[in-house]
């Protein structure tokens, strides 16, 4: 099942098993979905999906792909490296990425992106796999000139526009090995599974618990796979994951 919120007025609606699109009645995130209740069915003509979820926050983990942290001349870490990326920085399908003044490198990093559906402190990986709502695709652009002169992340990562998000949120996906493909223009840049990953995915939701409360909306980042390079304007991005469909953004020079 697939979890969408569209344009213009940030409706949700799911497509279920019979390929077709319901208006979703109420908050996602204010019930389970075995709670849901389903209105009427959404013509498909002139339909666009906004970002699925607009986050509290956004926690990212870096280097959680060995190829990755070798491309960049980093070693692994011990644990899982955590930083927050703003969420003023999110946007959803089709709209622009665009290229701030401050940096000359901006790079891409498609990610497997989860998403909350209910409060997690201190949690098992049992409890973290029970809070979570699904998954999304997620883009985490980053200034990589920044990002190495800098001695947070947060500049680096968090301009607005930086956090595409989407089409939709799967709902119960099989974790341990999803997909996640990247391509700009076309070709393809990056191809990972979550079964490359250091740590399991619900090992990272887990992991972030302990140091923050997440609530319903938030969005883990679960790290890209090798592949990284820089964006250019005019450039295309698509980030595709398993089961979720395609997030695809055009990217913009600064005016």
């Amino acid at each position: 099942m697939l979890l969408y919120r569209l344009a213009p007025d940030g409706d949700y609606a799911v497509r279920g098993a019979d390929g077709g699109l319901r208006r979703l009645e109420g908050d996602p995130l204010a019930s389970p979905p075995a709670a849901w209740t389903l209105g009427e069915p959404i013509g498909e003509a002139g339909v666009s999906p906004l970002a699925p979820v607009r986050p509290g926050k956004i926690v990212g983990i870096g280097r959680s792909y060995r190829g990755h942290a070798e491309e960049l001349g980093h070693p692994m870490p011990d644990e899982p490296l955590l930083f927050l990326k703003a969420p003023s920085a999110v946007i959803g399908p089709g709209e622009a990425i665009r290229l701030p003044p401050e940096s000359r490198e901006v790079h891409f990093e498609g990610e497997i992106a989860l998403v909350l559906g209910r409060r997690l402190r201190r949690a098992s990986a049992a409890e973290a796999r029970a809070a979570l709502l699904g998954v999304t695709a997620a883009c985490d652009v980053t200034a990589r000139d920044l990002q190495r002169g800098d001695r947070t992340f947060a500049r680096a990562k968090s301009f607005d526009t930086f956090c595409p998000l989407g089409p939709a949120i799967r709902l119960d996906p099989e974790l341990e090995d999803l997909g996640v493909v990247t391509r700009v223009n076309g070709v393809e840049r990056q191809r990972g599974r979550a079964s490359e990953l250091a740590w399991s995915v619900l090992e990272m939701l887990a992991y972030v618990s302990r140091m923050m409360t997440l609530e319903p909306g938030d969005v883990v980042l679960t790290g890209t796979p090798a592949g990284v390079g820089p964006l250019a304007a005019g450039d295309r991005i698509e980030v595709e994951v398993d089961g979720v469909g395609v997030l695809e953004n055009p990217v913009e020079g600064h005016a």
